[in-house]
């Protein structure tokens, strides 16, 4: 689908050789940063994962102040039309359609990624920060682990949880990602299982409280990919729980759509410890383009979508998670 980065290469050497590195890709592939710890060193990356740190542990008050500036209905229902239009025909069963925002913040990006709390966040060399809850692939004793979430609701609505759950479209949105995971990792294992369905996990921000709907998808390592994460990694990237399915038409159909650029922006990082991997879809992300900030945020689009539900939750996901 994409031509590759020979980073992946050299992921698979450094795999190979049981040493341990951080990566990041961005959307589309053509940017692919690989850091030994030691080269770690010296670069202006801080990285919080569940079991890997990087960079300062500054603290910076949370009296975060921030202002978003969506774009109107109009202007997001012109790509929206787009995807549904595609949706209609057959051409896709889900496509995870994407907006820019511009937003006001009276803090750094620094002091942004200091005081957030997320199960992952990174800081790019003052250009972007994330907060993701999302898992991408997790690799412990040559098995691999998918965590797709997909669906989310106001927490404060009345019986929000069991809403979200069974919900007609929320439930087709998070059918489909399950089932193109299990496909995606059946790839590169075998004994492909589902785990767990349909958990609801809390997401606390500053702005709105949220649920979000996850699944658990796992499996044992073909041989041929064992100690390879490169190989792994470029076999199942684009992440789909970001794109949609199948993945060829569905990336074609987005880059019209949303008529901009990723970057970084629902790309993959990860930390490969020297035998186990841990990786991160880059969502909840806050860049810096020139003397302005944006917020990249978006939702999974269906043929049951109501255009102005998906515009509501493409805002709703303008936040910064904080404890």
């Amino acid at each position: 689908m994409l031509p590759f980065h020979p980073n992946f290469d050299k992921m698979d050497k450094l795999s190979r050789q049981g040493v341990p590195f951080f990566f990041i890709t961005d959307f589309l592939m053509q940017t692919v940063e690989v850091f030994t710890v030691d080269e770690l060193a010296g670069d202006r990356i801080s990285i919080r994962f569940p079991k890997f740190s990087y960079g300062p542990a500054e603290k910076a008050e949370s009296d975060l102040d921030m202002q978003s500036f969506p774009e109107s209905l109009a202007a997001y229902q012109r790509g929206f039309d787009i995807v549904q239009h595609h949706l209609k025909i057959g051409n896709s069963y889900l496509m995870n359609y994407t907006r820019k925002t511009e937003i006001t913040v009276n803090r750094t990006l620094r002091e942004i990624f200091s005081f957030s709390e997320a199960k992952y966040k990174v800081l790019y060399r003052d250009q972007f920060v994330f907060f993701s809850p999302e898992t991408f692939i997790e690799i412990q004793d040559d098995c691999i682990f998918t965590h797709p979430m997909k669906g989310t609701i106001d927490a404060s609505l009345p019986n929000a949880a069991e809403t979200l759950k069974n919900d007609t479209k929320e439930r087709a949105e998070h059918y489909t990602v399950v089932d193109l995971l299990r496909n995606d990792l059946s790839m590169v294992a075998d004994e492909v299982q589902l785990d767990e369905f349909q958990r609801i996990d809390f997401l606390k921000t500053k702005q709105k409280n949220l649920f979000a709907m996850s699944s658990e998808i796992s499996g044992k390592l073909k041989p041929e990919y064992i100690g390879k994460m490169g190989s792994i990694l470029k076999t199942l990237l684009p992440a789909g729980s970001i794109l949609g399915a199948p993945k060829k038409k569905t990336l074609e159909v987005l880059l019209e759509a949303e008529n901009y650029d990723r970057g970084f922006y629902t790309g993959v990082c990860g930390f490969f410890d020297g035998a186990n991997l841990d990786s991160c879809v880059m969502i909840r992300f806050m860049q810096k383009e020139e003397d302005k900030i944006y917020f990249k945020s978006g939702g999974g689009i269906t043929h049951l979508s109501q255009l102005e539900d998906e515009y509501e939750e493409m805002k709703n996901k303008i936040y910064v998670p904080v404890s």
